[in-house]
């Protein structure tokens, strides 16, 4: 009986030889997630909630080998994941590029998104990926290029315009999560520019996705936040450019020889994924699906 548990609605995947749960999100559409749920994660009362890496009960709500057949992608957060949802067996968490990284290390997930600027070269993910991974040979699977910067009111009322902007005191910012790698961006540019957090308002309040980030500003609880462009967008707001940046997926360089993966390369480079992709809006395709393999220098 569930007398004195708790449910948890659960995305789910097979890495290797281990079943891999990520939590859907509660609030709205609780009854839409329930469509969307893989399975019901089971918890005693007395139990705070399952550490990262830790094991649950779990009651299925789909037969295993649908869930053995879907791809499970745990990183960064962009719309295009829905996009890819929509056209493939897949299923994605959205912990910010550091914790896919991290998720990838201890084996929980076929692919990582990620976007993560060395400060030092201004290159993204390739370093970062030599950085956790030594001696272990990996692959980047190229992915698109995306448009990075302020997301504001319509017209821009308060005339955010640069990074100095932020620390005015009628501005209140909005930020990322720690990991997050808009969140290492935010950081790259405040040092460049020797600005201090602590003199943005906001600094300290953290979203997990760009579009937490969008509402938040379309709300009026915050001025600003670094989000990408698709998100403005789609909540019917403005945007100030600062950069393009690589989003790109890691993999262990095993799994390219995976059907699955194939798959994946497949629609990333078809015409309908690259269309639908060009109407969120503030996205390039350069070397989209090439395949960048990471090993020992």
């Amino acid at each position: 009986s569930f007398k004195n548990k708790e449910l948890v609605r659960l995305n789910l995947g097979y890495v290797g030889d281990k079943l891999i749960a990520t939590p859907l999100g509660g609030g709205a559409g609780v009854s839409m997630s329930l469509v969307k749920a893989d399975g019901i994660g089971i918890i005693p009362r007395h139990v705070e909630g399952i550490e990262t890496g830790g094991t649950i009960d779990v009651e299925l709500l789909k037969p295993l080998s649908t869930i053995k057949a879907k791809l499970l992608a745990i990183g960064s957060h962009d719309l295009i994941m829905d996009v890819l949802a929509d056209m493939l067996d897949l299923t994605s968490a959205h912990v910010g590029s550091m914790g896919g990284i991290l998720a990838m290390k201890r084996g929980e997930c076929h692919l990582a998104p990620i976007h993560l600027l060395d400060e030092n070269t201004g290159e993204y993910n390739v370093s970062y990926v030599r950085k956790y991974f030594p001696g272990r040979k990996m692959a980047l699977i190229k992915g698109v290029k995306r448009h990075q910067g302020f997301i504001v009111q319509r017209g821009n009322p308060d005339n955010i315009k640069e990074f100095k902007d932020l620390t005015r005191k009628d501005v209140t910012y909005v930020n990322r999560q720690r990991g997050a790698g808009t969140r290492i961006l935010m950081d790259y540019h405040l040092k460049l520019e020797g600005i201090q957090p602590k003199s943005v308002i906001g600094y300290n309040r953290e979203m997990n996705t760009h579009m937490a980030v969008a509402t938040s500003v379309k709300t009026g609880s915050a001025t600003t936040g670094l989000g990408v462009y698709s998100a403005a967008k789609a909540m019917g707001l403005d945007f100030v450019d600062i950069t393009f940046e690589d989003y790109d997926f890691l993999l262990p360089y095993e799994l390219l020889e995976d059907s699955r993966v194939k798959e994946f390369i497949g629609v990333i480079q078809s015409e309908e994924f690259q269309r639908r992709v060009n109407e969120l809006g503030g996205y390039k395709f350069v070397d989209t699906g090439k395949i960048i393999i990471i090993e020992e220098d």
